[in-house]
């Protein structure tokens, strides 16, 4: 099966709660006016994509339906898929050109965090790049085994220190290591706290001290990982993490199974971070770069 059949199928659950929703208004009304917004807006609101997106792209349906002369709500779709589209494009591709380049991973525990750096490791793996992994969330025995058992799956090398270790020292070992080794790309893990902003905030600064001093040319990027079945609960973390680090890019996993995957759209349009991985299923090469088109494509059937 091809990624655009794992999204498609995968978003069956969104497209029945969101997609199902809008033609059950569409439906309902013979014309485009105000009612017709008001009911569409209310609607979107309820299937997960907030108050402030909905209400932006509704003006932006107003605007579009009004400069084209459009009032059969029939033919409100296509511009809706467009609407869409426009409002996750942009920064969606991983800048990983320089040699070696860094990724920083962050999220709460149970996101799918340990999962995804396997996951990107093999598919960065199977492009011909060599990957090293830092197992930098040392707070856990748990991660650092997790980790340990993905990246023998995924057949790349992993730098790890002793549960309770200096993160930051962990990820010096690790660009020491991919110096020495001629390593394309270092996935770092990070510790998975939110309840503590502030040991999170200077635990990200100090290794972020690190990498600029020791590859202060290097492609960095910094991605939070969420899972989608938590919907609104997703937007509201991607709001803590962003004040306590900069984010580069959102990786969505969990996509599959839940009726909750458009909340990639507020995500994108509230907090102006690019999505750049989407999780569709648990295996190996389930985790793909995410191109809106497609997902909105595979969103409206």
């Amino acid at each position: 099966m091809g990624f655009f059949s794992k999204l498609k199928q995968g978003l069956k659950k969104t497209t029945d709660n969101l997609v199902n929703s809008i033609q059950g208004v569409i439906n309902s009304f013979t014309k485009i006016d105000e009612d017709f917004f008001e009911e569409l807006e209310e609607m979107l609101i309820l299937s997960d994509i907030g108050a402030v997106t909905s209400s932006n792209i509704c003006e932006e349906l107003r605007k579009r339906t009004k400069k084209q002369g459009e009032t059969n709500p029939d033919n409100i779709k296509s511009l809706l898929k467009e609407i869409i589209s426009e409002m996750l494009e942009g920064n969606n591709t991983l800048k990983i050109s320089t040699k070696p380049s860094v990724i920083l991973v962050i999220g709460v525990n149970g996101a799918g965090k340990t999962t995804t750096i396997g996951k990107l490791s093999a598919n960065l793996k199977s492009e011909g790049k060599k990957v090293l992994v830092a197992a930098a969330d040392t707070f856990r025995a748990a991660a650092i085994e997790q980790l340990n058992v993905w990246t023998q799956r995924a057949g790349v090398e992993i730098i790890k220190h002793s549960e309770g270790g200096d993160p930051a020292a962990v990820i010096y070992d690790a660009i020491s290591a991919a110096k020495a080794r001629d390593t394309d790309v270092i996935i770092c893990d990070t510790a998975g706290r939110l309840h503590n902003k502030k040991n999170l905030m200077d635990e990200l600064a100090k290794i972020s001290r690190i990498i600029s001093t020791q590859l202060p040319d290097s492609d960095v990027e910094t991605l939070l990982v969420l899972d989608a079945s938590t919907g609104q609960n997703a937007v509201n973390q991607a709001k803590s993490f962003k004040e306590a680090a900069n984010i580069t890019g959102i990786v969505l996993t969990k996509l599959d199974g839940t009726a909750k995957g458009g909340i990639i759209i507020p995500i994108r349009n509230e907090l102006d971070i690019p999505v750049k991985l989407v999780g569709v299923g648990e295996k190996i090469d389930d985790l793909q770069p995410f191109d809106p088109r497609d997902y909105v494509e595979a969103l409206f059937g």
